[in-house]
């Protein structure tokens, strides 16, 4: 039957919803929407160009479910915002010009990687934690106070590249550096992570929707459901204790990666 089909509508309106959830609570939707879009028979790349297109709207709607996390952080947000817009365009150009052979050979291995530096982020942090103590280092604030440097700014970049190019992970990326650059609090760092994602998504999805290669009828369906998916995620993930969350996120990251690989 058409992509286009009520029925298919459907079905991949709730992958959308499913999608938005774990968007919001860890990245990786696009593992849920791109094969339920190469199910109805779409090439991958306006897969992907049609999945980016649906989700950025369940990005806006996480962002309002954290709306009271991201007290306090509009510094961080204004600057996160700069690289994430301008690595979102680079990355989207990027995918346009690739081969779907080369597309579906890279995906696997940007997953994992990023899935693997979020494992080792907790026990990283609290050795840098153990050798501040060790010189002396205030360790009273739970939350970094400065804004993000030229190093954290550079790299949120390439993560926009990243995002712009496929996205999935790209969560999970994100969340690795701020746990890196002193946040402790998910819930915080879920905040950013989705704002940031937002910036990357919304440029993003422009260029596919510029470039002529989005499927408008399932895009439309599918964003029905990724923001009402979003919203849901982002509050159901401040309900649930921060190592379930965390728990969450190393599983979507592992599995994904590991079903690229096998598909």
């Amino acid at each position: 039957m058409a992509a286009t089909d009520a029925t298919h509508l459907g079905l991949v309106m709730l992958a959308a919803a499913a999608g938005g959830v774990i968007n919001s609570i860890a990245g990786g939707g696009t593992l849920l929407t791109f094969p339920a879009l190469i199910g109805l028979g779409i090439p991958g790349l306006a897969a992907n160009a049609t999945s980016t297109v649906a989700l950025w709207p369940g990005a806006a709607g996480s962002i309002v479910g954290y709306r009271r996390e991201l007290a306090g952080m509009r510094p961080w947000a204004i600057r996160f915002a700069v690289p994430s817009v301008l690595g979102g365009l680079a990355g989207a150009l990027l995918l346009l010009r690739t081969s779907a052979e080369r597309f579906e050979q890279l995906m696997p291995w940007l997953v994992i990687g990023a899935s693997a530096l979020f494992v080792i982020q907790r026990p990283l942090m609290a050795w840098i934690r153990a050798w501040d103590i060790k010189r002396g280092v205030d360790l009273t604030l739970s939350e970094p106070s400065e804004t993000p440097s030229l190093k954290v700014l550079l790299y949120q970049f390439g993560v926009g590249v990243y995002g712009g190019y496929f996205g999935a992970g790209i969560g999970i990326l994100m969340l690795a550096a701020l746990g890196f650059m002193g946040f402790t609090n998910i819930h915080k760092m879920n905040g950013l992570k989705n704002w940031g994602g937002l910036c990357t998504n919304v440029v993003a999805a422009a260029t596919f929707a510029v470039s002529g290669i989005v499927i408008w009828p399932v895009a439309g369906a599918m964003a029905v459901g990724a923001i009402a998916g979003g919203y849901g995620g982002s509050l159901m993930a401040q309900r649930v204790p921060q190592q379930r969350v965390r728990q969450a996120i190393t599983f979507i990251g592992f599995a994904s990666g590991i079903w690229l690989l096998i598909r």
